[in-house]
């Protein structure tokens, strides 16, 4: 059975942000994704990253464009959208600002998702989000191609979207991210790539505890 993961970026950043535990955001999407397509007889085959850089926040964009790096020295394929600035204002008391939005995302992983499907890249989806919006692309794949799977896992710490999972085809296509995937499934301090060469390290903001087995 051939499994490929499409992985909502920052559904899964935000749901591990919330728990404070920054350790956690270097992580090995590759074996995270392992985790839930661990038997002989299942293949993983691609790993897709859908994202977008905050190109305005330096500090992030740094944290970003290393954890980006490692993702592509583990065989990650990343697919970056894009932040629209727009302005904001206040009606109260007239201040004004410019807020970011982020776009493409949602719009890629259902491009990307029908795409692999109609080219019988897969058997079966792992589809990382607990985006609702994406519920009418996975309700189109499942009545198109009603011999494909796609199990919905609901981000660390959150709960399904249950459009999701109806779109699915129920909760027996639904998983729950635990703690102990996670934990399993982070980054060595310094990644290399497969000719050996250095190509990101761990930046400080997600060292884990010193009492960690990564230390």
């Amino acid at each position: 059975m051939r499994v490929t993961a499409f992985i909502d970026g920052f559904n899964l950043y935000h749901a591990i942000d919330a728990t404070g535990r920054h350790h956690l955001k270097w992580l090995d999407l590759r074996k995270l994704c392992r985790e839930f397509a661990p038997s002989p007889g299942q293949q993983l085959t691609t790993v897709y990253y859908f994202s977008a850089y905050a190109t305005w926040r330096p500090d992030a964009y740094a944290r970003h464009r290393s954890f980006v790096a490692a993702l592509e020295a583990t065989g990650v394929v990343p697919v970056m959208g894009v932040f629209k600035a727009k302005d904001r204002s206040c009606r109260r008391c007239g201040s004004a600002w410019i807020d970011h939005e982020e776009k493409e995302t949602d719009v890629n992983i259902a491009l990307h998702m029908l795409r692999d499907a109609n080219l019988d890249r897969y058997d079966r989806a792992l589809l990382i989000s607990g985006d609702s919006d994406l519920a009418p692309a996975v309700r189109m794949i499942c009545t198109l191609y009603p011999e494909k799977r796609i199990r919905v896992i609901a981000p660390f710490g959150r709960r399904y979207s249950m459009d999701l999972v109806s779109a699915a085809g129920g909760t027996d296509q639904a998983r729950r991210m635990k703690d102990v995937h996670v934990e399993r499934s982070l980054l060595p301090e310094l990644v290399v790539d497969s000719a050996g060469r250095s190509v990101a390290r761990r930046p400080e903001k997600y060292a884990p505890p010193p009492s960690h087995p990564f230390n």
